[in-house]
């Protein structure tokens, strides 16, 4: 099960239960379709079933942290039975994309520079500024051309547009430029990983677009990923 898929269906479910009318009943839906019984969760949370039933009967009101542990427990719990209900989850949230390599959104603004640094970085044309991110995709540019179609493009932009395009198994930057210059929205940055050299097309479509365009030189897909998620682990939202 990828990270981000993980990160995303536990979201999701955290979103469900904050914005439900009452969380009780949210907390016991969220549990029962994990097919986990009370004892289960408080297994795993290292409290009294009693006290999850309390919260599951509005007795108590759970905050932040504690939401944030519950929905753990669910992640948890269905890691050790081999992940069935994340991913008919993840399946039915439009969450299986297999070119979608690692995805993370930040609670706070992180700089174009710290992305630099994180992917051992060269910018590659002047348009950088003061841009900032508020997250990243990484995009596996082989599987995005043959499986993604023109609508799915909203689907590796996240919960935000402000964010970094990384595109993996990239020979001259070409085909992914094209594909953000024909996108109905913009990312705030480009990376490009494999090529030894850029498409100076690819640099004017950057240019045009006013995109910042970095070439990463991390030695595999595996350490970029590695990298980004320990740069920016303290700004995940």
């Amino acid at each position: 099960m990828r990270e981000h898929v993980r990160d995303a269906v536990a979201k999701r479910i955290a979103g469900d239960i904050v914005m439900a009318s009452e969380h009780g009943p949210a907390m016991r839906k969220w549990r029962e379709a994990f097919g986990a019984t009370q004892h289960d969760v408080a297994r795993v949370m290292g409290v009294t079933p009693s006290v999850i039933s309390d919260y599951e009967k509005n007795k108590r009101t759970p905050g932040v942290r504690f939401l944030k542990r519950f929905v753990n427990a669910l992640m948890t719990i269905d890691e050790e039975r081999g992940w069935p209900t994340v991913k008919r989850l993840a399946e039915a949230m439009g969450l299986g994309q297999t070119a979608i390599l690692d995805m993370m959104d930040f609670s706070t603004p992180a700089g174009i520079e710290d992305l630099v640094a994180a992917v051992k970085g060269a910018p590659i044309n002047s348009r950088f500024g003061r841009s900032v991110i508020y997250g990243y995709t990484v995009i596996d540019s082989y599987q995005a051309i043959t499986s993604m179609r023109g609508n799915e493009f909203w689907r590796i932009m996240g919960t935000t547009t402000t964010r970094a395009l990384i595109f993996t198994k990239v020979r001259t930057g070409r085909s992914p430029m094209i594909a953000v210059r024909v996108a109905p929205v913009k990312p705030a940055a480009v990376v490009l990983h494999g090529p030894s050299s850029v498409d100076p097309l690819a640099i004017m479509l950057a240019d045009a677009e006013g995109i910042p365009l970095i070439l990463s030189t991390a030695e595999s897909e595996e350490e970029l990923i590695v990298l980004l998620r320990r740069v920016f682990s303290g700004v995940t939202a």
